[in-house]
């Protein structure tokens, strides 16, 4: 059986996706916090910056999820959504 999705929620479907860049963001936390521990003047900035990436990415993820969705809507409306197949699973 074919399911089409006709609209996505922008403001749900956009705090779910900040919240999933905010997470991924933390793998930069693993990298920063050694370069602000060990290394010298740039790589202490360097570091900063990268313990910094969970809110950029959160701020861009969230921009940009927005503007997906918004087009997704609009373009679902003259094309039609993304569809898919599901079956019944006993």
């Amino acid at each position: 059986m074919k399911k089409q999705i006709a609209r996505i929620s922008i403001l749900q479907s956009s705090k779910i996706a900040t919240i999933l860049y905010f997470l991924m963001g933390f793998i930069y936390v693993l990298i920063g916090i050694p370069m602000i521990i060990f290394g010298n003047d740039q790589f202490r900035i360097m570091g900063v910056v990268y313990c910094a990436m969970p809110i950029l990415l959160a701020i861009i993820g969230f921009v940009c999820f927005v503007i997906f969705a918004a087009l997704y809507n609009l373009l679902a409306k003259w094309v039609g959504g993304m569809e898919f197949e599901v079956i019944d699973v006993p």
